[in-house]
């Protein structure tokens, strides 16, 4: 660890906004952690993802970035790959490992070598899919899959592209949904169960989970039910036996190490009727919004807002500090 002292008043630059389809989301997470991190003496400022950016970074020299980007370029490791190229240090994980947990496949196969349960799948390149005759592929995907279905777009966040198919004559229209909106489809078993998103935070005394979020829509939790309230109701934390929530937590925690992620993630997770505990997906820069997952998850810990954000930010100088002592 280093001897060097952590700045009393760290000079913060959150980075929001972008141009993916998660642009909105990424402003309102943005605003909301820099009003926090303020509330607690932290110097911030927000920036968008521009023409601007590398000189102001390279001016202002802040003591962390903090990407709060959601969708490409913002969780596909591109962005904290050139800030490490300016020589700057980030909360969250670096470019290699989110460039791994950016793509719903590859971090399913990882998170399985691990020993983790994760539902069986395929995925589908809109290319493929076209040369060798949709009908063929869906028939071939439902003999070996059954239904339901979840289709999902390979990489991306807040749900979008997502379908739930429980009559395979709905699948071909769920493959053009998720085609709007990337170029590989992730088609899995669906599993009936509970929904929960357990968030994992390092505060500096190693990683834990925090309390799982029970997830209850009136219908799929896509992007308009995570994002405007009255659709889905949220139990934080979730109505688990103290067991399974144990259960649910450990394997959050197991996949952030498999994953090799850092300071904070978030992992959607199902729990089948019978209690096993199945592994979806892994978001390396949660949604920080006033409906978002791991605020709620927080503050049902008992945490405050601006004292959770401040710890991460401590954690990660922490980290730098020492990385740099390492390369000296």
């Amino acid at each position: 660890m280093s001897d060097t002292p952590i700045p009393s008043t760290p000079r913060i630059v959150i980075l929001a906004g972008g141009l993916s389809h998660e642009r909105d989301v990424s402003l309102r997470s943005g605003r909301r952690v820099a009003e926090a991190l303020r509330s607690t003496g932290v110097d911030v400022t927000v920036h968008d993802v521009d023409s601007d950016l590398v000189p102001a970074l390279l001016d202002a020299q802040p003591d962390l970035v903090w990407p709060l980007l959601h969708g490409a370029s913002g969780e596909d490791g591109s962005v904290r790959d050139v800030l490490a190229l300016l020589g700057l240090s980030t909360v969250g994980t670096g470019p290699r490992e989110s460039r791994v947990a950016w793509s719903k496949p590859i971090a399913k196969t990882v998170v399985a070598r691990a020993g983790i349960s994760t539902p069986d799948f395929v995925t589908l390149p809109q290319s493929l899919f076209r040369e060798l005759g949709a009908s063929r592929v869906l028939d071939a995907v439902t003999a070996r899959l059954g239904l339901p279905l979840v289709v999902k777009p390979s990489r991306g966040g807040s749900a979008l592209g997502v379908s739930l198919v429980t009559d395979a004559a709905d699948l071909p229209r769920a493959m053009v949904q998720c085609f709007a909106y990337g170029d590989t489809a992730l088609i899995e078993q669906a599993v009936v169960g509970t929904e929960l998103a357990v968030s994992v935070v390092d505060l500096g005394d190693g990683v834990r989970a925090l309390p799982a979020v029970e997830i209850v829509t009136d219908g799929p939790y896509d992007y308009d039910a995570r994002y405007n309230p009255g659709r889905t109701e949220y139990f934080a934390p979730a109505r688990l036996t103290r067991d399974l929530a144990e259960r649910a937590g450990a394997v959050a925690v197991a996949a952030h190490e498999a994953l090799g992620l850092r300071h904070l993630s978030r992992t959607d997770l199902i729990v089948a009727p019978d209690g096993s505990v199945a592994f979806l997906e892994v978001n390396v820069a949660p949604g920080m919004t006033e409906t978002s997952l791991l605020p709620q998850s927080a503050e049902a810990a008992g945490h405050e807002l601006g004292a959770l954000y401040r710890s991460l930010v401590e954690t990660a100088l922490r980290d730098a500090l020492a990385e740099r002592d390492d390369h000296a």
